[in-house]
């Protein structure tokens, strides 16, 4: 089948990811109001923060703990936070779901305080603003919205491989800097996006697709341990990176895979090319985001700082213990 215009290309595996796989356009998304750091607690320690201070369903989010002596447990919109030690305090990284009500989404931290050893109990409240996702109507042919029957073995294959995939001991980052884009070119079809095709809501877009033409080079968007290369039905030919602390990334539809599951790939290493295998019209390159067992906005990711700068100190601080 030819190709579609560049501004047409996009994925149809959004509905076999939903019901099949598990996995869960130019117009731009609203962005949240404010991206800086909001304390919840705003005098001595412990502290808690949000980053973003502000977030849209599907955007992820980090919730960073100071001041504490032992591990936090918590929860973000009633779903449990999982924390790891980092710097000097410790952070969890979670994903909005997208179905989420705008609103306020409260923050519950439970742990022992340096002080007494004694549990302190910290909450805050994230903003959640609407998302401003995008909808288009598709026309497009049924082989590409409706499966056949002949291949629901490989469907459940496919979800099965996925599902191992994401079954990864939850362990503190493997990365050692922010993530970046696997592609530098024009975003077609945005996260989030609702599809309608031939006049029947198909549901979202849980991912970011990038254009891009056969064989331009696939980059990883940070360090991390190759957990899947496979050639799946609706994906195409995968690739999927666990990059610690629950976070994933996924690679869809490439022509050729460069890694091989198992290996630890770097920053900006070549994994793979763009292609359009898999159920989609012309090639481009899914990219996907995994944050605690929700699919999120890989342009969200971008904007968050695992490693902010230090402030600066004050006059005449000396960076010493305080004197008795």
């Amino acid at each position: 089948m030819a190709s579609l215009p560049a501004r047409s290309r996009y994925s149809l595996s959004s509905r076999l990811t939903l019901a099949l796989l598990a996995l869960g356009a130019n117009a731009q998304a609203a962005e949240p109001s404010d991206s800086k750091p909001v304390a919840a607690v705003t005098q001595g320690k412990p502290l808690l923060s949000l980053h973003p201070g502000s977030a849209r369903p599907g955007d992820p989010v980090m919730v960073a703990v100071r001041g504490m002596a032992g591990m936090p447990t918590g929860t973000l919109a009633g779903r449990p936070l999982r924390f790891f030690a980092w710097g000097d305090g410790f952070l969890a990284v979670t994903g909005l779901p997208v179905e989420l009500a705008p609103g306020s989404a409260m923050v519950h931290v439970v742990a022992p305080s340096h002080a007494s050893g004694a549990p302190v109990e910290l909450a805050g409240t994230l903003e959640v603003v609407e998302p401003g996702y995008p909808s288009r109507e598709l026309k497009v042919s049924s082989k590409y919205v409706e499966p056949p029957a002949s291949v629901k073995a490989r469907l459940a294959a496919d979800k099965r491989a996925f599902s191992e995939a994401f079954d990864q001991p939850f362990s503190p980052p493997h990365f050692a800097q922010n993530f970046v884009r696997p592609r530098q070119d024009r975003i077609t079809a945005p996260f989030g996006d609702k599809r309608t095709f031939n006049g029947k809501l198909s549901g979202q877009h849980f991912g970011v697709d990038i254009d891009g033409d056969p064989g331009d080079p696939v980059m990883a968007s940070n360090e991390g341990t190759v957990v899947m290369t496979r050639d799946n039905y609706a994906a195409g030919k995968t690739v999927l990176i666990h990059h610690g602390a629950n976070l994933f990334t996924s690679y869809f539809h490439l022509s050729r895979i460069h890694v091989k599951k198992g290996a630890k790939v770097t920053q900006g290493q070549r994994i793979g090319e763009v292609g359009g295998t898999g159920r989609v019209t012309g090639p481009h390159l899914h990219w996907g985001v995994k944050a605690d067992g929700k699919w999120v906005d890989g342009e969200s990711l971008l904007r968050l700082d695992f490693f902010p700068t230090p402030p600066a100190m004050a006059s005449g601080d000396t960076g010493g213990a305080a004197q008795q």
